[in-house]
């Protein structure tokens, strides 16, 4: 569950490694993101000379949640950190590699990009 002040960390190779949620999008009022999930936010730390600077703004799919999230199978997935990667403009992954697991339930909201970049898919 993330949620507006929510800070995650970033499972990418773009240079970033802490990022602070600070809206998320998808409807008017939407307060809890989750797993797939479209967030808006701030690099709160990166490392010097990266493609990412702190302080700027990008938008972020969730991947990671410390919150379970519950399948249709009835079965729960948790993770113990809360974690996003990075888009650009055209909604393609900023970093080229994805770094952890990574849910299966991506490949239904169409970030079939991140997936093939994933080391494991639960």
């Amino acid at each position: 569950m993330i949620q507006m002040g929510t800070r995650c960390e970033v499972a990418d190779n773009s240079g970033a490694q802490v990022a602070k949620c600070i809206k998320i999008l998808g409807g008017a009022g939407k307060m809890i993101g989750g797993i797939g999930d479209v967030v808006v936010v701030s690099i709160g730390d990166a490392i010097p000379k990266a493609r990412v600077k702190k302080g700027e703004v990008y938008k972020a799919v969730v991947v990671r949640t410390a919150k379970e999230a519950k399948r249709n199978d009835s079965s729960v997935v948790k993770f113990d950190k809360n974690a996003v990667v990075l888009l650009n403009k055209q909604g393609e992954p900023v970093g080229t590699r994805v770094f952890g697991p990574i849910p299966r339930e991506l490949r239904a909201k169409n970030f079939m990009k991140i997936i093939s970049l994933a080391p494991e898919v639960l």
